[in-house]
């Protein structure tokens, strides 16, 4: 035990002190930051209204028309149907010219859009939506509709509610699934990028011929179990400053610079315009319905697997990193078999989010390749504690056991250079060694 405590600190010290560690957790919030802080800064700057003019022939649009929005302002004209375009835009100090001709057979004649190096998409649909509106408005009125009353019956509907009998308490299909798609997802990232960061260290101790000195004097599943704890505090490192970070500057940049204060500030106007909107039932029920969420469970379920899944696949990619040398296109070819499993807990986990307690859902919760992914999205829909504990411990015991299986590639791949290792060779490796 002392022996892989030795090596976890040596993993751990060694990346974190490595320059592309400090770069890459410094950079990549700031960036992603900026990022966000320059298309704000310039949203706001570049926003500006343009003014229409409009002229209507029919009689039908004039003052009808929408006057309420933030990018477009509305002027009508009277008696220029027969000026020159570019003259009375510039007349009357308008961007774009909107000419609606007189109704035929209770249709417009021809309704046409004038601007100067062409009409932009979001203009073209602004102006169609609300003519549109206003002309199904006026056949309402001609067939004697009352529109308040079809608006009324377009808006109603009926509010349903879930509850869990074991618990007694309303569920959300909806927050379920996101929980399920939003842990999933980062499972997976994390699976990807650090266990690829541990196949790349053993391809790296491999090219340098460190792991000869070292595997001289430790267990190789002393050094595989090191290796594996001790990138995985490099991970949570950084992923604890990515975050701490996020938060700095998120809170930092609206105070630095002013502009962006509506625009990424958490209670900027526009969220809690977007919140207002929500009438106050269905807000009540949000939260209602998020409190009654089993957090605790979720939390620590998430941890376990979060942790259970990367170390599983880390092991199986520090095996493929102890096959290969420093072609890098031969790494990918040998990751495939690795990443298949993760693929599948994908399409599994769609499956058990429409249906957590299908057959194939919960074979996809228990089976220690899929498991992470999977049982993250059957969780908030209620799993019985025995199919938990059954999966928790599937998964320890699949990592240990792929552990020992890798160490025993590990041991004899790590001194093989300058050939490219088999199928058949891994498997008597794994027989014989």
């Amino acid at each position: 035990m002392n022996k892989i405590w030795l090596i976890i600190q040596r993993e751990y010290i060694s990346r974190v002190k490595k320059k592309s560690f400090l770069v890459t957790t410094l950079l990549i919030p700031i960036l992603m930051l900026g990022l966000m802080a320059t298309m704000a800064y310039m949203a706001a700057k570049s926003e500006q209204k343009e003014a229409i003019a409009v002229i209507d022939e029919s009689g039908v649009f004039a003052n009808k028309m929408d006057t309420s929005s933030s990018s477009y302002t509305i002027k009508y004209i009277k008696d220029g149907a027969h000026e020159n375009h570019t003259t009375l835009l510039d007349k009357n100090n308008c961007d774009i010219l909107l000419h609606i001709y007189p109704f035929r057979n209770g249709m417009p004649d021809s309704i046409n859009i004038y601007k100067d190096g062409g009409v932009s998409l979001s203009a073209k649909e602004f102006i169609s939506d609300d003519l549109n509106s206003v002309y199904q408005i006026k056949q309402m009125q001609d067939e004697g509709i009352d529109k308040a009353k079809i608006d009324s019956i377009n808006n109603s509907s009926i509010h349903i509610k879930s509850f869990d009998l074991k618990n007694n308490k309303e569920t959300s299909s909806e927050i379920a699934t996101m929980i399920g798609y939003a842990t999933g997802f980062l499972i997976y990232l994390v699976i990807l990028i650090y266990g690829m960061s541990v196949m790349r260290g053993v391809m790296e101790e491999k090219t340098n011929r460190i792991a000869e000195v070292i595997i001289s004097s430790v267990r190789p599943f002393q050094l595989m179990m090191g290796k594996i704890v001790g990138i995985a505090l490099v991970g949570l490192t950084q992923f604890l400053l990515w975050l701490i970070l996020t938060g700095s500057l998120q809170i930092l940049l609206p105070l630095l610079v002013p502009e962006l204060r509506h625009a990424m500030h958490p209670g900027s106007a526009t969220g809690m315009d977007a919140l207002n909107k929500v009438p106050p039932s269905e807000l009540a029920g949000i939260f209602q319905t998020l409190s009654s969420q089993n957090w605790t469970l979720i939390i620590s379920c998430f941890l376990f697997y979060f942790l259970g899944g990367y170390f599983l696949y880390a092991a199986m990619f520090a095996a493929v990193g102890s096959m290969v040398n420093e072609d890098q296109q031969e790494a990918q070819q040998m990751t495939i078999p690795i990443t298949m499993p993760i693929i599948l807990a994908f399409f599994i986990m769609t499956s058990a989010i429409k249906d957590p307690n299908s057959p194939l859902a919960i074979f996809g919760s228990l089976f220690p390749l899929t498991s992470p992914i999977v049982m993250m999205a059957r969780i908030p829909y209620g799993v019985p504690a025995w199919q938990i504990a059954a999966s928790m411990l599937l998964l320890v015991a699949g990592f240990v056991f792929m552990t020992w299986i890798s160490a025993k590639i590990y041991r004899t791949g790590i001194l093989l250079y300058g050939k490219k290792a088999t199928w058949k060779e891994v498997f008597k490796w794994i027989r014989y060694s």
